[in-house]
């Protein structure tokens, strides 16, 4: 064993590409320059002592027991600091993987023919006019969520994207010696300065705080990497592109919870969803602005090669009337420039609209719209380049965004609304919270007066029982603002097993709601259901959470059929894989068939928002495969040979999730099993880490069952301990249940749902280190528990291994393999500090002052084992 695994990194280094090699060295050895700077060369000879130790103990040349007598023996402070030191190791490590995956996906975009995965490919497998028919339905529905899952602080995501900037200069090619020199010094600086930003939050997040980190990722990506899926569509549906009107259509709409998910989040109050719109409209009409006379003092075509349209040249003349101070200056600084006149007249209205000046601002986008579109059928007529090229990408990014940029989504607890009902039918004084509850309603109805009902509309129920807790939420709305109630999409939200069976009764309730009727009368019976992947997974276990859920896409695709209703799945995953998390576009294609129908709306949380959409190249690669699977999964053809495996496996699946479930439970809802799990976790230690304003658990104190615990630290717990419990869990026994290996293996090869649900465990199992969990596992005191998990954990990848036909975890995935292999080894290392920090808070009796500096190296710890594992909740 020992020898396969010295034969297993030996190949991942070997594997190493050498422009990664080369970014992984740099950055280490300035990161070492640094900390021998900072804390002297006995700190980096400390740092290098424990990093040949644990690889060392991978070749079996080290023991554990060493490894702890070494951690054990430095000053805590000193363990701090080492801890600091592998942490930011594994920052750079990241960002230096991060910028060969952008230069591989260049390199595959230079090669020519169709990239795999693509816009292209879908067109180029499904026909032109197969995807040109798809597109006029097809709608791609990210919504950003304010889940605590990204460990990292804004200013240390900020340093992060500062060196990258540099090690992207230091890289440029043709560059001299001395330019490289000085790319140098800055990597240096900016290293030194990551080192000293401090990696754990002083104070905790508020929501708005939340809002404005999700900001960025608009600001630096989503706003300009729409237009360029757009216009990858447009490309592949026929030459051209750019030279005439568009045929792709925008199918992209993006969605937030941040700010207006309220449930078991006191801190998300009326006042907060209000001024988390405002920042949103700030931001993109900011952006629109800035595009617009960006785009403006480009469009410099005389009026004697683009001579303006009779309605250009009409609207011009009405606007001097209007605003002759604003349009003279124009003409002045244009002359004979109409086009460049009227876009930068428009980007005025734009800033007008952003400062409430009513005089010259836009109502609406469409009005927006309108003048936009003026201008392109103006140039169209004799400048076709100019009007279809970047005119048309602001175009796009109008449609899309709005003047609202996301829409915000308003979620709250069915029991919450229970009881404002309860008070305001009973009279009287209404409490504080019912008073929330009537407020979040009216600003729902401010924010559709200010940006329209597509800004706000959605409320969504957690754990919907029955039809009366989407009526509560109608009732509410009346109670709050009578006839001038807002319009409302109340989407149900199912999480538990039986709501999940029982969703389709729920939606036949909500029929008979006067309101839901109404509602679909007016979107042409349009209908939304959400569907919950983490509480699912941590009441069923991950395989029995995976094939219910696929149960209930099946019989709620079956219900819409049968009662003519265009229902959409609202896919509630999150980052990790215990959480529905995984590849997004292989998700998409394990869909039931008929589910998707040319529409996926997902959400995105916490540190996936800046893995996906950190990057421009990255995010259009991962919304470009999304796309692409949701292209395909909406094919007859795809779905028919979904259907058929479905069907065959289905007595399988039902062993497997029967089996899987029974063993999950018989752990998770063993007496002393959460007390145990606390104990054998960084769990209690993890509110500390202020990762977000939500709190971890419903209630105080500490958990008494696993319905106390919200999924993400149960996730995020278990990923530190090596564990990695929730993404695996039970499978084993589910898989041993079945009894033919045949059958096992014809489903990976033959439903994409069985494929992806072993891949992905696969991938958990690989991240799972057994003897760093081992050690975690002896801090609770119930070997039974201990053995429980591993005898599982052993059965698990036995078996993986087994119907997949790998010899090794993660065989046929070469470069996450090679991440993983060549992580293990420093992720051990933090562990290892981890351990201490947690024995002695476990078991010893440390003063107030030890303690605090006790938990400080455990959450350090925490913050780097996140960083090396690449996911957390």
């Amino acid at each position: 064993m020992i020898d396969q695994g010295i034969q297993r990194r030996s190949a991942a280094v070997t594997e190493m590409p050498d422009e990664l090699r080369h970014d992984v060295r740099l950055l280490g050895k300035l990161l070492g320059q640094v900390i021998a700077e900072q804390g002297g060369e006995d700190l980096l000879a400390d740092v290098e002592r424990l990093r040949k130790a644990v690889i060392a103990a991978r070749r079996g040349e080290v023991s554990a027991d060493e490894i702890t007598a070494m951690v054990e023996a430095w000053e805590i402070d000193r363990a701090v600091q080492i801890a600091r030191a592998f942490t930011c190791y594994f920052h750079l490590a990241n960002l230096a993987e991060e910028h060969y995956r952008i230069r591989t996906l260049r390199e595959r975009d230079t090669e020519g023919g169709v990239q795999r995965e693509s816009l292209a490919q879908a067109v180029h497998e499904l026909g032109a006019d197969r995807v040109a028919e798809l597109v006029e339905s097809l709608e791609l529905h990210p919504v950003l969520t304010a889940h605590p899952t990204e460990a990292r602080r804004r200013a240390v995501v900020t340093a992060i994207q500062r060196i990258s900037g540099q090690l992207t200069e230091y890289n440029a090619p043709g560059r001299g010696a001395s330019e490289r020199a000085e790319s140098r010094r800055r990597l240096l600086e900016e290293i030194d300065l990551l080192w000293r930003t401090a990696h754990l939050r002083p104070s905790k997040l508020d929501p708005l705080d939340e809002v404005r980190t999700a900001m960025a990722a608009f600001d630096e990506t989503l706003f300009r990497v729409v237009p360029q899926v757009y216009r990858s569509l447009d490309a592949a549906l026929a030459d051209g592109t750019g030279t005439r009107a568009p045929l792709a259509r925008p199918f992209i709409r993006y969605g937030s919870w941040i700010g207006g998910d309220r449930d078991g989040n006191p801190n998300v109050t009326a006042k907060v969803t209000r001024e988390a719109v405002q920042i949103q409209a700030e931001h993109v009409l900011t952006a629109l602005e800035n595009a617009t006379t960006r785009i403006g003092r480009t469009v410099t075509a005389t009026a004697q090669f683009a001579p303006p349209s009779p309605e250009l040249k009409g609207a011009i003349d009405a606007a001097e009337d209007a605003h002759p101070e604003l349009v003279s200056e124009l003409a002045t600084r244009s002359p004979r420039e109409p086009h460049r006149q009227w876009l930068l007249f428009v980007a005025a209205r734009i800033a007008a609209t952003r400062r409430r000046d009513l005089d010259l601002a836009y109502l609406s986008p469409g009005d927006l719209l309108a003048d936009l579109r003026l201008a392109q059928e103006s140039l169209a007529r004799h400048a076709a380049r100019q009007a279809y090229g970047e005119l048309q990408h602001l175009i796009w990014q109008v449609e899309t965004f709005g003047f609202h940029l996301a829409e915000l989504e308003v979620r709250q607890h069915s029991q919450v609304h229970a009881a404002a009902l309860e008070e305001i039918r009973a009279g009287g004084e209404l409490s504080e919270r019912t008073e929330e509850v009537l407020s979040t309603i009216r600003v729902i109805g401010w924010i559709q007066e200010r940006f329209g009902v597509r800004a706000c509309s959605r409320y969504v129920v957690s754990f919907t029982r029955g039809a009366d807790d989407i009526a509560a939420v109608h009732e509410l709305a009346e109670h709050a603002l009578g006839s001038r109630a807002p319009v409302l999409d109340v989407v149900p939200l199912f999480e538990s097993g039986q709501d999940l069976a029982n969703s389709p009764d729920v939606l036949s309730g909500m029929l008979d709601i006067p309101r839901v009727r109404d509602r679909l009368a007016t979107t042409g019976r349009r209908m939304e259901v959400m569907l919950g992947y983490s509480d699912s997974a941590k009441e069923l276990g991950p395989a029995a959470a995976t094939l219910r859920l696929y149960e209930a896409q099946e019989r709620l695709t079956a219900w819409a059929a049968e009662h003519d209703v265009r229902l959409r799945m609202f896919h509630g995953r999150g980052g990790a894989l215990g959480r529905g998390g995984g590849p997004a576009n292989r998700a998409v294609l394990a869909q039931a068939p008929g589910s998707v129908a040319g529409r996926f709306k997902v959400t995105e949380q916490g540190e996936v928002i800046f893995a996906r959409y950190g990057h421009l190249a990255i995010a259009r690669r991962h919304m470009e495969q999304v796309a692409n699977a949701v292209l395909l999964a909406s094919s007859p053809v795809v779905g028919a040979r979904t259907a058929a495996a479905a069907e065959r496996f289905r007595p399988m699946a039902e062993r497997v999730a029967t089996a899987s479930e029974t063993a999950y439970r018989s752990l998770t809802e063993a007496p002393g099993f959460p007390e145990w799990f606390g104990l054998v976790s960084p769990l209690e230690e993890l509110g500390s880490l202020r990762l977000g304003s939500r709190p971890a658990r419903r209630g105080l104190g500490a958990p008494r069952s696993l319905d106390d615990l919200r999924a993400i630290p149960w996730v995020f717990a278990w990923a530190q301990t090596r564990v990695n419990l929730p993404g695996w869990y039970g499978l084993g026994t589910g898989l041993a249940s079945v009894g033919s290996l045949d059958e096992l293996r014809a489903a990976y090869q033959e439903w994409p749902l069985f494929n992806a649900m072993l891949d992905n465990a696969e991938m958990s199992l690989a991240k799972t280190d057994r003897s760093i969990a081992e050690h975690y596992l002896e801090l609770g005191g119930r070997p039974d528990f201990a053995r429980q998990v591993l005898e599982e954990y052993d059965l698990t990848r036995r078996l993986v291994l087994e119907v997949t036909g790998h010899t090794r975890l993660l065989e046929n995935r070469k470069v996450l393999s090679r991440a993983v292999q060549l992580r293990d080894p420093y992720v051990d290392a933090l562990s290892h500090l981890q351990l201490r920090a947690l024995r002695a808070l476990r078991t010893g009796a440390p003063s107030e002052h030890e303690r605090e500096r006790l938990s400080t190296l455990l959450l350090l710890s925490v913050n780097g084992v996140a960083a090396g594992l690449q996911n957390t909740g």
